[in-house]
């Protein structure tokens, strides 16, 4: 990639990301990355969006489990 491609790149993910902070989507910019890679090799975005919400929702489950769940003695 040249240099000015990539600076480009990087504008663009600081302006995502800076996006994703306003909305408060708790995305980092690693995870905007890698979204924004797969939507340019041609993934759903609504179907990226739904992974992104289940797997939120999994972890929400996992952790309050833990939580409740009686410690072994």
């Amino acid at each position: 990639m040249d240099p000015e491609a990539a600076r480009h790149a990087r504008d663009s993910l600081d302006l995502v990301f800076h996006m994703s902070n306003i909305l408060d989507t708790g995305l980092d910019r690693h995870t905007l990355s890698v979204l924004i890679a797969l939507c340019e090799m041609g993934f759903s975005p609504e179907a990226l969006a739904a992974v992104v919400k289940e797997l939120r929702r999994e972890t929400s489950v996992s952790s309050s489990a833990a939580k409740t769940a009686p410690s072994a003695p």
